[in-house]
């Protein structure tokens, strides 16, 4: 297996970003990428639009050495306005390259790519797998769940979002809610009816001021805020409906589950939650790669944002070049500089590390 170098490695992204991967419409940019694995003697496996590699050949469950993931994904969120230029032109200024994806997070996936063929230049006291994992933006089913099912294993994984190269040692999780406050329809007029929005009011004030006791050392405390609220069908009908999401970021102080259960103690309105599977995820301070990371000088914080961490049953680290600040922004851009360092880096923090140490 030939090393890929950062120029290699930044030449792929470019043309990652040349192809349109929005979240369930990958296939194309999965073709192209186990295509290009090919093309240089690797051994890509498949599953759906999932494309991976392992360290070791054949079918052999383990020789005793744990394993650990590099995982990012390939798929994108679709444009937002504002964009000056080609989302899809990976055009390079200034050794930075714009384009959708490239920070969020072509950048990780190419980098931990390169490092991967690096580390599989000697043995390691671990077995390895790089991973792109599809449908990350909308943690669908057929990503990172689908994909967990097919590999071995997994003892930690690496996480290559964007967070500048500082350890994300935790990260929230989310649940979204559908509230309904229901009243009874009247005319507007005349005092009669049950005014579905005031019983709504009482709901969402709950939701804006209410503090859970458990603050995260890491993570803070658990953030909910109303982002949608929908009621009446004209002006003179009192409204006998109304409906409103809640978009909760949970910490590692509580599992989504009894999060929820305590939520419906609280309040009146009917609560659906569209998923309980996105659970706020951790890794020990303790773990030899977080304290190899210090030992390197590298920081560590607690991430806000979703990752598929969330859908990971094992030690988790997020961690990857670029900034999270640029991801799903017109003129979306990763520096070739951040992606040279990043390799590194990661190298210089796996190499030779005992994970069970």
């Amino acid at each position: 297996m030939k090393p890929i170098t950062a120029k290699e490695a930044t030449e792929l992204l470019q043309h990652l970003i040349r192809i349109p991967s929005y979240s369930r419409n990958e296939t194309e940019v999965a073709d192209y990428l186990e295509s290009w694995l090919k093309d240089r003697g690797l051994h890509p496996s498949r599953c759906g639009n999932n494309v991976y590699l392992q360290s070791w050949e054949g079918d052999e469950e383990s020789d005793g050495r744990p394993t650990v993931m590099l995982n990012a994904h390939l798929d994108t969120v679709k444009p937002v306005s504002g964009w000056t230029k080609d989302p899809f032109g990976a055009e390079e200024i200034d050794g930075c390259i714009y384009g959708l994806g490239s920070n969020d997070c072509g950048g990780g996936l190419v980098s931990l790519l390169s490092v991967f063929t690096h580390l599989c230049q000697k043995e390691q006291k671990y077995r390895l797998i790089w991973a792109a994992s599809c449908e990350e933006e909308v943690s669908g089913r057929n990503g990172m769940e689908r994909l967990l099912g097919e590999l071995p294993k997994i003892d930690v994984a690496i996480v290559g979002e964007p967070t500048g190269m500082r350890m994300a040692v935790a990260e929230k999780g989310l649940m979204v809610l559908d509230c309904t406050a229901k009243g009874v329809a009247g005319h507007a007029a005349r005092r009669e009816g049950d005014n579905a929005i005031y019983k709504a009011l009482r709901d969402i004030e709950w939701f804006r001021t209410y503090q859970f006791p458990k603050v995260s050392e890491t993570l803070g405390a658990v953030l909910m805020t109303v982002t949608m609220i929908q009621a009446g069908t004209q002006h003179n009908v009192i409204p006998d409906r109304c409906e409103f999401t809640v978009d909760v970021r949970t910490n590692d102080c509580y599992d989504n589950v009894g999060l929820l259960t305590l939520i419906r103690q609280h309040v009146a309105c009917e609560v659906r939650e569209r998923s309980t599977r996105l659970n706020s995820s951790s890794i020990g301070k303790d773990h030899p790669i977080v304290r190899r990371g210090h030992s390197m000088g590298l920081e560590s914080y607690g991430s806000p944002t979703l990752s598929d961490q969330a859908l990971m049953p094992f030690p988790s680290l997020k961690l990857g070049p670029g900034e999270s600040s640029r991801s799903h922004t017109a003129d979306e851009y990763i520096c070739r500089k951040e992606i040279e360092s990043a390799i590194g880096l990661y190298t210089e923090m796996l190499d030779g590390l005992d994970i069970v140490g």
